[in-house]
């Protein structure tokens, strides 16, 4: 499995297990990513996110989206695409 470095989180809403993502490349639901950083890595699949509390299936470079994550993440951790 390859992977590549798509964004930073910067920012948890731990309440409702949301972080922001700082995209540097695209990513669409259903793929795969690595959440990296403080010790701790987990994968998931993207099961949905928002851009600006819309929802979308595909966001670019440059935006900054909101995703449902499956475990707490912090500020500055590193999200990866996970390719087969």
């Amino acid at each position: 499995m390859a992977e590549k470095q798509i964004g930073k989180i910067t920012h948890y809403f731990g309440k409702i297990s949301v972080a922001v993502v700082e995209l540097t490349d695209e990513l669409r639901v259903g793929e795969t990513i690595k959440i990296v950083g403080h010790g701790g890595e987990f994968t998931q699949v993207v099961s949905s996110m928002q851009v600006e509390h819309q929802n979308v299936e595909k966001a670019e470079s440059g935006e900054a989206i909101g995703l449902k994550v499956d475990q707490p993440v912090k500020e500055g951790d590193l999200v990866y695409k996970v390719t087969e």
